[in-house]
């Protein structure tokens, strides 16, 4: 039985991508001077670049999650042409979207009871939510059924790593994950948080580097402690309009193993507003998050 997976623009996936999966990607809402806009995976409403210059210029940005209306309006239409449905939630540990898409499969499920409709909280964010989405794709991909992609997705996405690194401390301050005080004297002091997406999905501080450059070798040495057979992955890093930096990351993981592949693309807006300029992600499954 045919099904389509969907996901939300916060898996920060490649136009290219998101091609090439054959997927669905919902466009999350984010405002900017009052103006709201979607987060598109091509940005055509607003780049990354573009959003990211105006953070620099002192504008500030928020987010609103898909509420069960707006999940409902894309659904429908793929159920209502005969196919099944999958849809990878952003983490429910970040945001409200996967109880609004639980909400909706609840009513859609009694208006087409002969349709499969699969919700997964992925319990990840910007491209650990992507690689998730890859990973479903690829296994659809190769004839493997509705029940049996949302089975491993359920047994691995605890085993989905995320870590984090961010320069500037003020947007983490704003979101609530460090207080005034340590933004003030962590950025007078050079400080770079590292961070990553702990198994209920939230986003947790775990270290603190000086310097930027030891920040960024933090992520690939807590990548060498965790991941499973890495020379048969394919490897994810995201950044907040940094991609130096991003290249960086990669040319280390490259000079340590013979990984499938990596992708590099930038954080979109939503994750952004959160994450601000100069973040950069590394994506990977491991033996433990």
């Amino acid at each position: 039985m045919r099904y389509r997976i969907i996901t939300d623009s916060t898996g920060d996936l490649t136009p290219e991508l998101v091609r090439s999966l054959d997927v669905t990607v919902i466009p999350m809402e984010f405002t900017v001077d009052g103006k709201s806009y979607r987060n598109y995976p091509d940005g055509h409403e607003m780049s990354a670049k573009t959003f990211y210059d105006l953070l620099r210029s002192g504008k500030t940005s928020t987010t609103a999650q898909i509420n069960s209306h707006e999940f409902a309006q894309w659904a429908e239409p793929i159920l209502q042409a005969g196919e099944d449905l999958l849809y990878i939630a952003f983490s429910s540990g970040l945001s409200g979207t996967f109880q609004s898409a639980y909400l909706a499969k609840q009513e859609l499920a009694e208006k087409y009871p002969q349709r499969k409709i699969c919700v997964v909280d992925s319990l990840c964010a910007s491209m650990g939510e992507g690689l998730l989405v890859y990973y479903a794709a690829k296994m659809q991909q190769a004839g493997k059924s509705i029940e049996e992609v949302s089975q491993w997705l359920q047994d691995n996405k605890l085993h989905l790593c995320h870590w984090f690194t961010v320069d500037d401390l003020n947007h983490l301050k704003r979101g609530g994950r460090v207080s005034s005080a340590a933004a003030l004297f962590g950025t007078m002091l050079g400080i770079k948080p590292v961070l990553h997406v702990d198994d209920a999905g939230h986003l947790i501080p775990v270290a603190k580097i000086r310097g930027r450059r030891q920040s960024l070798d933090a992520l690939v040495s807590h990548m060498e402690a965790t991941a499973i057979n890495p020379e048969d992955q394919v490897i994810f890093i995201s950044h907040g309009d940094c991609e130096k930096d991003a290249q960086y990351v990669a040319d280390k993981i490259r000079a340590k193993w013979d990984v499938k592949d990596i992708i590099i693309n930038e954080i979109g807006p939503v994750i952004g507003t959160h994450s601000g300029p100069g973040t950069v992600a590394l994506f990977f499954l491991g033996s433990k998050r």
